[in-house]
C-alpha cells in the first residue's frame, strides 16, 4: 500500500509536505530560541550557515556542527562568567532522572487490562498515525532524491514493527524515519551516524543523562543545526522537483503555517483560560479557520500539491481525483477537523455540536467544497476532450487545403 502511494503521488507532493514541516516547524521554532539569546545564537548560526550551507572549512578543520556548538557554548559561558547574562534555572533536578526504572513496569503488562479504555482514543490516534505513515513515505522519497533508494514498503514495515515493540516497552508515540536525510548526508553522515545516534539516544534514555545535556548545553548554541536541517530539506525538495512543479511545493507550506500559528494561539488561549466562545465572533472565526486548516496538515499539503502538480501537467482528471480524496478525508476528520483534538468522526455523529462561528467550516461543508472543486475539474477535463475532438476535423481540412 505504501509503495502504491509512493508511486501515485508526484514528487512535488511527497517532498513538498516534507519541506513544509522542515521550513515552518523544524527551522522556524528553533529560530525563536536563537533570538531568545542572540549573543549566543547568531554567532553559532553564522558558523552553521558558513560551514554547512556555504561549504567553507572552519579553522583546524573542525566539523561545522561541532564548531558551532563550541563557539556558541564558549560565548554563553563567557557571558555567564562576566555577568552579561543571568544563569537560567533548570526546571528540574537532572540527577532525579538518572537510571530510570519506571519504564520497566510496562513489562508487568498491567496496561493490557485497560486496553478497552484505549479504543475511545482511536479517533484521535488514527489521523496522527496516518500522518506519521505519510511522513515515512515522504522521508523515503527524500532519501531517493539524493540518490539513496529504499523500498518504501520495507521502511514502513520496519516502522510499524518498531512502533509495536516500543508500545510493549511503554512507548505511546508511533515511530517514523527521522526527517532530514539529505541534510545528514550533506554533513557526512552515513550508516555509522545513524547507528551512533541510536546508541546515543538509547543510552540517554536508559541511563537518564538527557537532563544534564539540557542543563549544560545552551539551546541557542545547538538549535542552529536544526535551521540547517530545515533549509537543506527545503532546498532539496525544490532541487529534486521539476521546475514547473515549484508552485506545488510552495503551496504545501500554507497548511503548515496554519499549524504553526495554532501552536501559539493554543498556548495563549490555555494561558488566559479562555476558549473561542469567549472571543468576539470575528476573532473566533479566524482562529477556527486556522484550526481547520492546521488539522492533518501533512495529508492536506500532500493532496493539495499532488492536485496542483496534476493541473500543471494538464491531467485534470487526476487533479479531480486528488480533490475527491481530500473531500472524503475531510468528511471524516482525517484533515480539516473542526475540533481541538482533531478526532475522526462521522459527519452525522459529531463528538459535539459546532458553535455558530464554526458552522461554515463543518466537515460536511468542507467536503462539499472539495467535491465541487473535483467536479469542476472533471467537467473541465471532459470539455477539453470534447473541444479537442471538435477541432480535429477543421484542423484536418486546413491541413488538406495547404497540401
Amino acid at each position: 500500500m505504501s509503495g502504491w502511494v509512493h508511486r501515485l503521488i508526484p514528487r512535488a507532493g511527497l517532498l513538498g509536505s516534507l519541506a513544509a514541516i522542515a521550513l515552518v516547524l523544524i527551522a522556524f521554532i528553533p529560530l525563536l530560541e536563537i533570538w531568545h539569546e542572540p549573543l549566543v545564537g547568531l554567532p553559532s548560526l553564522a558558523v552553521i550557515l558558513c560551514t554547512l550551507v556555504a561549504r567553507k572549512k572552519f579553522p583546524f578543520k573542525l566539523p561545522g556542527a561541532l564548531a558551532a556548538l563550541l563557539v556558541g557554548g564558549g560565548i554563553h559561558y563567557l557571558l555567564l562568567a562576566s555577568g552579561w547574562i543571568e544563569p537560567s534555572s533548570t526546571p528540574f533536578d537532572p540527577s532525579v532522572g538518572l537510571w530510570p526504572t519506571e519504564w520497566l513496569t510496562a513489562f508487568r503488562f498491567e496496561w493490557w487490562g485497560t486496553m478497552d479504555d484505549s479504543f475511545r482514543y482511536l479517533p484521535i490516534v488514527i489521523p496522527f498515525a496516518l500522518a506519521t505513515v505519510v511522513g515515512g513515505i515522504d522521508c523515503t522519497e527524500s532519501a531517493k532524491a539524493v540518490g539513496d533508494e529504499y523500498h518504501t514498503g520495507t521502511v514502513i514495515g520496519i516502522e510499524a514493527v518498531a512502533a509495536i515493540v516500543a508500545a510493549i516497552c511503554g512507548g505511546v508515540v508511533q515511530t517514523t524515519p527521522y526527517i532530514g536525510h539529505p541534510a545528514y548526508k550533506a554533513m557526512g553522515g552515513r550508516a555509522g551516524y545513524t547507528l551512533a545516534t541510536a546508541l546515543f539516544v538509547g543510552s540517554a534514555g536508559v541511563i537518564g543523562y538527557f537532563g544534564y545535556l539540557f542543563a549544560w548545553i545552551p539551546p541557542a548554541a545547538i538549535f542552529p543545526i536544526l535551521i540547517f536541517v530545515g533549509l537543506e530539506i527545503t532546498a532539496q525538495s525544490f532541487h529534486a522537483t521539476p521546475d514547473r512543479h515549484y508552485p506545488a511545493v510552495a503551496l504545501c507550506c500554507l497548511p503548515a503555517m496554519a499549524s504553526l500559528a495554532m501552536i501559539f494561539v493554543g498556548n495563549v488561549l490555555a494561558e488566559s483560560g479562555k476558549s473561542l466562545d469567549d472571543l468576539s465572533p470575528t476573532l473566533a472565526l479566524q482562529i477556527q479557520t486556522l484550526r481547520v486548516l492546521a488539522a492533518g496538515f501533512i495529508v492536506t499539503s500532500l493532496l493539495w500539491a499532488a492536485s496542483l502538480a496534476a493541473m500543471i501537467d494538464g491531467k485534470l482528471r487526476v487533479a479531480a481525483a486528488f480533490m475527491a480524496c481530500a473531500a472524503v478525508a475531510s468528511l471524516f476528520g482525517v484533515i480539516h477537523s473542526p475540533f481541538p483534538d482533531s478526532p475522526l468522526a462521522l459527519p452525522w455523529n459529531l463528538p459535539s455540536e459546532l458553535p455558530n462561528y464554526a458552522h461554515t467550516l463543518s466537515p460536511l461543508r468542507v467536503a462539499t467544497a472539495y467535491g465541487l472543486a473535483s467536479g469542476l475539474l472533471l467537467v473541465w477535463s471532459l470539455w477539453s476532450d470534447w473541444s479537442s475532438v471538435g477541432r480535429a476535423p477543421g484542423a484536418e481540412a486546413a491541413s488538406s487545403i495547404e497540401d
